[in-house]
């Protein structure tokens, strides 16, 4: 059976852990192929709230294994207390979940250099979540990152780390006026994580391929949003690693003849959290009103939400980079009570109109959206059922989203439970809703 690919379309936190933990009752193994702790992925059942960081929205299916990839960068001590709060709740992650080898190490000097950074770029600031994220990624691409498997040959570790640390600490000390870190301090805390981990450890890749020969079913489930993309995002307002589709292969040691679908996750509206640009972007009530009705914080930060107007050039893009073959449309239900709703179709930039996503960065950043006004409704939209019960209105916004996007809208949230999703075209592997 072929794999599944899970991605944002937009800039992260549009609800992929939702759209994963509900396709996963048909799924034997979830996959995460990117980021690392940056990433908040909430998933509601009846009446628990779990929010995962690290460990794949699966984990709540007792029958799916949780697969961390070769593209994750992993800190442990937060694994580790993600892993003790889901046995405290009845889950069994330490018996479940499997890492790759190859995943890199997020190590203390990578937090506090990302700390520092952050803070001596000042209001050029990237909006980072200060979790070592970049720093890990650049050590990785520097082939000075120390990875999964680092931890369970002391030597080894040892050996990277002092290596590693020359150049940390003298970074640290003539920049940023920081005291050196300690390899032995590292070496212990570090090192006391291999026994409790040492089950996890597995080829994921050998994993994945044995798993699709045997005819199971894998989704693999990405963090972040293709907005964030590191080569096709708003650089440098991005992430460190590739969040969409392509990455998803690389980062889970996939060829493209195995996936036969891609589905992006999308809100009703746009949300984006830290600095960059944003031309659909509200400051007045209605803004307000969609952050506090949509609970726009961050899972991982907890911080305010940047809300905006649905985007349909943004849209077009991510169908294009990711070539999406289905779309599901979240947080229909937060646009209810507005008399009109708008609809970027195109921007204006210096007397010229673009319907895609502009060829330079100045265009996008001093863009005017171009808006397709249309009516709203009023009617509470998180006790239907069916699609079809959705009011007229509702239905044709819509219908209008999916002509935009250039993207089959297959399903549609009215809320953050199980229960509050709506099928609306008909599709195979989709599972029963469950409460």
């Amino acid at each position: 059976m072929p794999a599944t690919i899970i991605v944002g379309a937009q800039w992260g936190d549009e609800g992929k852990g939702k759209a994963t933990d509900l396709l996963a009752d048909t799924t034997d193994l979830v996959v995460r192929y990117q980021g690392g702790n940056n990433a908040g992925h909430t998933v509601i059942v009846g009446d628990q709230v779990f929010k995962l960081h690290l460990i794949p929205s699966g984990i709540l299916y007792p029958h799916v294994t949780p697969v961390i990839a070769d593209g994750v960068v992993v800190d442990p001590s937060v694994l580790l207390e993600e892993f003790d709060g889901l046995a405290e709740r009845g889950l069994d992650p330490f018996e479940r979940v499997k890492i790759s080898g190859n995943a890199h190490l997020i190590m203390p000097y990578h937090r506090e250099l990302d700390l520092l950074i952050e803070r001596r770029l000042g209001k050029a600031n990237l909006g980072t979540t200060k979790r070592g994220i970049g720093p890990a990624y650049a050590d990785k691409a520097s082939r000075v990152g120390l990875r999964f498997q680092d931890l369970f040959d002391e030597k080894i570790f040892r050996q990277k780390l002092e290596a590693v640390l020359v150049h940390k600490n003298e970074q640290l000390a003539k920049i940023y006026n920081r005291l050196p870190m300690q390899a032995d301090e590292i070496a212990e805390e570090y090192l006391g994580y291999a026994e409790r981990l040492r089950p996890c450890l597995v080829d994921t890749t050998e994993l994945i391929h044995t798993s699709l020969e045997a005819g199971k079913h894998i989704i693999l489930e990405g963090a972040q949003g293709t907005l964030l993309d590191l080569d096709h995002g708003t650089y440098p307002f991005v992430t460190s690693s590739n969040p969409v589709a392509g990455g998803a292969l690389t980062g889970a040691g996939l060829g493209p003849r195995h996936v036969d679908r891609v589905i992006g996750i999308t809100k009703a509206y746009v949300t984006r959290v830290g600095t960059g640009p944003f031309p659909t972007e509200l400051f007045d009530e209605v803004g307000e009103i969609m952050t506090d009705r949509g609970g726009e914080y961050g899972t991982t930060t907890g911080r305010r939400r940047r809300v905006g107007w649905f985007d349909a050039v943004l849209a077009r893009y991510a169908e294009r980079v990711n070539g999406f073959t289905d779309i599901f449309l979240t947080k229909l239900d937060v646009l209810s009570g507005f008399e009109t709703l708008k609809v970027a179709t195109a921007y204006r930039y210096d007397g010229q109109e673009y319907t895609n996503f502009p060829p330079h960065q100045s265009i996008f950043h001093h863009a005017e959206p171009v808006y397709t006004e249309v009516p709203g409704w009023d009617e509470d939209l998180t006790e239907v059922s069916r699609y079809e019960d959705l009011p007229r209105a509702a239905r044709d916004y819509v219908d209008m989203l999916e002509e935009e996007s250039k993207s089959r809208i297959t399903w549609v949230s009215v809320g953050p439970k199980r229960s509050q999703t709506l099928v609306r075209h008909d599709v195979p592997l989709v599972p029963p809703v469950a409460t």
